[in-house]
């Protein structure tokens, strides 16, 4: 039942009809819309005052009257028959919420806010109106008349999926946007026959090793998504920002090998065979990494090891995490007027000792970034001054940088070991030094809340 003549109850009227429903219309008058959807498909119309009795074998009913007082009154009936309401926005009296659909039938996409926003539901589906062609319907209509003769013919889970994914993303699905369906389905009828052939065969692993940013998901790249969508299993430590998980393949293993401070979960050794078994068991590993994979985080000791074993793989850098942090706290690394380079060292101790060229890292006009010098701080602030630096250098530390929670200590190397220990920093943190931090005050943007800062 849809109560309401007029344009929003044609619309309605109009999703139900394509839904397959018997609809019953109850209007005094319809506009142009509506008296044409009730002349075309003979829909039931009644032009006198809602009662319970009309609401007598209806399934759904929806409200989009004008007058508030008629759709209050058609929740309540609903409610004392039990019949589930929807009005037009008004969520108080909604029991069920209804998307914005883009309709590519067999492939529906549905969109919805829970009734929050419904103009940027309708604003989203225009979007995916104008990107998914309405070809993509004949491929989802095509492959279905296939999916019981696939089952049968690759009885491996994991081909069967590598299968789909090439017939998806191959000429068999051109041919179909093109209107060929003979020569799609011939080319099908090929594919599928050489997949039978190959039996139990595993098929061929890949490593996928891919930096994933300083931890915001909106930096990953384009790459980096499409991989991790079709991965098989994902192996991830724990400088991977919150919600990038989210983004991996609903269904693909997940295994933590992450490390803490002076807390090794997995030898890196250990890490690399890992890689090598899973690959040589046929699947796509996708082994997902914090900032960029070359940048301290030993992404060369993996696929020097998977190099030597004979086993495929893929690097996707990332965005490290010494320009997403930097950006997102408002210190340029290089400045005209202030540095005009850059350096990025570790500050992880090894045996207890902090070796650095610490001469390198005393010039003038020159950043210097520290990855994971935290638990090192006092140690790096007393190496710079030993070795001739000036004690009011303007110096920075950056916590959980591009993440929800960021925040930024700004000082000198003479204040910031104290002023960290007061603000209790906590890693992830990014040390810089250098007098584009003084810059911090004016350019920053990014608010400790996630948002962009007043």
């Amino acid at each position: 039942m849809v109560v309401g003549g007029g344009t929003v109850a044609a619309r309605r009227a109009d999703l139900l009809l394509r839904a397959g429903c018997d609809v019953t219309v109850v209007a005094p008058t319809l506009k142009d819309c509506m008296a044409r959807l009730v002349h075309e498909h003979q829909i039931k119309h009644k032009t006198g005052d809602l009662s319970a009795d009309d609401l007598n074998g209806c399934v759904l009913a929806f409200g989009a009257c004008a007058d508030r007082a008629t759709n209050q009154r058609l929740h309540d009936l609903g409610t004392a028959a039990g019949i589930p309401v929807n009005v037009s926005d008004d969520p108080e009296l909604c029991d069920f919420i209804v998307p914005a659909v883009v309709d590519r039938s067999p492939l529906l996409i549905a969109i919805a806010s829970s009734g929050a926003a419904p103009l940027l539901t309708r604003m989203l589906k225009a979007r995916f109106e104008t990107t998914v062609p309405a070809a993509y319907g004949r491929l989802a209509k095509f492959a279905g008349t296939y999916r019981q003769r696939v089952k049968d013919s690759i009885p491996n889970m994991t081909r069967r999926r590598r299968f789909w994914e090439t017939m998806i993303a191959g000429p068999i699905a051109e041919q179909l946007f093109s209107g060929q369906e003979e020569l799609a389905a011939a080319l099908m009828d090929k594919l599928l026959e050489e997949a039978a052939t190959d039996g139990d065969r595993l098929p061929r692993g890949e490593v996928y090793l891919v930096g994933t940013g300083p931890g915001d998901p909106d930096l990953l790249t384009f790459r980096a998504l499409r991989l991790m969508q079709q991965a098989d299993v994902v192996l991830y430590d724990r400088l991977i920002g919150d919600g990038i998980l989210d983004l991996v393949r609903r269904d693909a293993e997940r295994i933590y090998v992450g490390k803490m401070p002076k807390e090794h979960t997995l030898p890196q050794e250990e890490i690399s065979n890992m890689l090598i078994r899973l690959a040589q068991e046929g699947k796509r590993v996708l082994r997902l990494k914090g900032g960029d994979p070359f940048v301290f985080g030993r992404g060369g000791e993996e696929i020097e090891t998977l190099a030597e074993n004979g086993v495929a793989f893929q690097v996707i850098p990332g965005i490290t995490a010494a320009n997403g942090c930097a950006a997102y706290a408002g210190i340029p690394l290089t400045h005209r007027d202030h540095a005009q380079g850059c350096i990025v060292v570790t500050g992880h101790e090894k045996n207890g000792e902090l070796n650095l060229n610490w001469s390198s890292l005393i010039q003038p006009h020159q950043t210097v970034v520290i990855y994971m010098g935290l638990t090192s701080l006092a140690t790096i602030v007393r190496g710079f001054l030993d070795h001739g630096a000036d004690p009011a250098t303007p110096a920075a530390v950056i916590e959980n940088g591009t993440r929800k929670g960021q925040r930024v200590i700004t000082g000198t190397l003479d204040t910031l070991p104290d002023k960290s220990a007061a603000a209790d920093i906590k890693s992830p943190a990014l040390i810089i030094v250098g007098s584009v931090v003084t810059l911090q005050d004016k350019l920053s943007w990014f608010s400790e809340t996630g948002a962009p800062a007043e």
